[in-house]
Order: structure tokens, then C-alpha cells, then sequence
């Protein structure tokens, strides 16, 4: 397998410019590398390259395209379906498998199912490619600002490679193990978010009808045990009602959807996950389809309207 130092300029495609894919893709193009981008709507990857004109960027029409001179493969998709035929192609398009040199490195930020990351790994040694499952967790924000959290399964050669170029938007890339572990370990932190979110705000309401000043309240106890990422991010939107911005419950429920595909398979039991999932399943019944996951609250207040 070829090597490289941290500051060589590497050819890199990247596929998918969503809301999280177009800053990671940036990112890669600001540490000087050449990025070619892919997205399934052509426009948003030639606005993408407009947008990062001054750097060694460009755009390919089709998936293979991108991915025929790159060293490292990058992907953030939306679900199995999307990695499926963005990777491995169908009658629409020519997946990127299929033209990348030996020895490439795909890594897939995709929040996906642990059992296609090992079909892909498979299928990657087959054709001597070399394949990451690293989703992320940090959101939008955590993208634009390079503050990503990547968890990554597969061999450790690969991932020392792929590493550094990762690092250009993350905080911390962690090889969690063999393929599939970074998928298992996202789900474990999707089973957290959920349980935080709800404990939040069952303890944000009670706040409220206390009469407690929850503003204040949630500044106190930011500093001792409850302090969390969402207390300290989404506190004080859900004190607002604002819920218009950030990971959406659309996504969150396709998340756990993996989440307990995953447990059927192994037998956990997961009694509070799926009783929250219920209330995310409430709450796009109710139009909240794209709020943000903290608008758990609302069910609590729909409940204190109507007693």
C-alpha cells in the first residue's frame, strides 16, 4: 500500500455535497488538496466549485468520474440505498468501484447499516480497494467549523492512511475496529442523544411549571454532573421553542430504524430508545418532519396545554 505524510497533496473525490458534505468537501480543498466533487444534482457541485474557485477544485458528472485519479474516496450520503449506488453504480450510474485505481481508500461518512459496511469492505479487498465505514457525529455546525467526530471500522493500515486527510475536518478520528465498528458505535451514540434529548426535556419542562428561572437554572447545572453537548447547544433553543435548524427528526428516525435493525440481531433490548422513537414518530405526524431531534419538548407542552 502506498504511503504519504500529512502535508502531501493527495487527489481526493468527494461524493455528496449535503448539508454536511459541502464544508467537509471545503475543508479538504483549504488544507491544499485536489477535490473533485459528485452530486447527484450537478448544479450543487459546479456552485460548489464555484464557491472554492481559487483552489485546485473540479466537478465529474458521474461517480466512476470522480473517482478515477483519487487516492482517497470520500462519501456522505443518505442512507444503504444511496451508498449502494453512488459506490457500487445500477442502470443510472456508474459506481465509483468501478473505476478507482488499487489501493484507494474509501472512506464512507455515510450514517449507514453496519452490515453493508461489511459488504463493502468485502467487495473492496476483492477488487484491491480498501474501504472505511466513518460516520460522523457533530452535525452541521460541527462540519462548517472542522469539529467532526469520526468513528471508523476496518484494517488499521488503511486508517493510518486515511487518517490525516480525515483530520482536515475532525476534532478526533478513532479506529474503533473491524469493519462495521464505526457504524456500531455511531448507533451507540444515536441510543445517547435520544435518551439525552428526553431527559432534557422532561427536566426543562418540570423547570418551566416550577417556575424556576430555566435560563439561569440550565447555566448552574451546565457545570456540574447534567452538563452535556445538547444542554449546553439546545437548552436554551428548546427554552425559545425554536426548532427550525440542526439534525432533523427525519434523519434521527432513520438512525434509530438502524439502530433497531441492529438490535433484533444481536437481542439488546432497547425499551427507551423505542419509546422515544415513538415520540419522534408523533412529532412527523405532527409537520415536525425537519425540526431539529430537541423538539421532543413540544409533546411535554402539548401535554401541559391540554392536561
Amino acid at each position: 500500500m502506498n504511503t504519504y505524510s500529512q502535508t502531501d497533496k493527495r487527489t481526493i473525490a468527494f461524493l455528496g455535497l449535503g448539508v454536511m458534505g459541502a464544508p467537509m468537501a471545503g475543508h479538504l480543498a483549504h488544507a491544499g488538496h485536489r477535490v473533485v466533487v459528485y452530486n447527484r444534482t450537478t448544479e450543487k457541485a459546479m456552485a460548489w466549485c464555484d464557491a472554492h474557485a481559487t483552489f485546485d477544485v473540479s466537478y465529474a458528472k458521474t461517480p466512476a468520474q470522480a473517482a478515477i485519479d483519487a487516492d482517497f474516496i470520500m462519501s456522505c450520503l443518505g442512507n444503504d440505498d444511496d451508498v449502494t449506488q453512488v459506490l457500487l453504480g445500477d442502470e443510472h450510474v456508474d459506481g465509483a468501484f468501478s473505476s478507482a485505481r488499487p489501493d484507494a481508500i474509501f472512506c464512507d461518512h455515510t450514517t449507514a447499516s453496519a452490515t453493508l459496511a461489511r459488504e463493502l469492505y468485502v467487495l473492496a479487498e476483492a477488487k484491491q480497494l480498501h474501504f472505511i465505514d466513518a460516520p460522523v457525529s457533530g452535525g452541521q455546525v460541527g462540519a462548517i467549523n472542522g469539529q467532526l467526530t469520526i468513528m471508523c471500522g476496518g484494517s488499521s493500515t488503511a486508517f493510518e492512511l486515511a487518517q490525516p486527510i480525515m483530520s482536515a475536518y475532525a476534532q478526533a478520528v478513532t479506529l474503533m475496529g473491524v469493519s462495521g465498528c464505526g457504524q456500531l458505535t455511531k448507533m451507540v451514540n444515536q441510543i445517547c442523544i435520544a435518551g439525552l434529548l428526553q431527559g432534557l426535556s422532561e427536566a426543562i419542562a418540570f423547570g418551566e411549571k416550577s417556575g424556576l428561572d430555566m435560563e439561569k437554572a440550565l447555566q448552574v447545572i451546565g457545570k456540574g454532573a447534567a452538563q452535556s453537548w445538547q444542554l449546553n447547544h439546545r437548552g436554551s433553543t428548546m427554552l425559545q421553542n425554536k426548532f427550525d435548524f440542526g439534525f432533523a427528526v427525519d434523519w434521527m428516525r432513520k438512525d434509530l430504524g438502524l439502530v433497531f435493525d441492529e438490535a433484533a440481531k444481536i437481542e439488546a433490548s432497547l425499551p427507551i430508545t423505542t419509546l422515544i422513537d415513538g415520540f419522534y414518530k408523533i412529532i412527523q405526524q405532527q409537520g415536525g418532519q425537519r425540526w431539529d431531534t430537541s423538539s421532543l419538548i413540544t409533546l411535554l407542552h402539548q401535554q401541559d396545554d391540554h392536561p
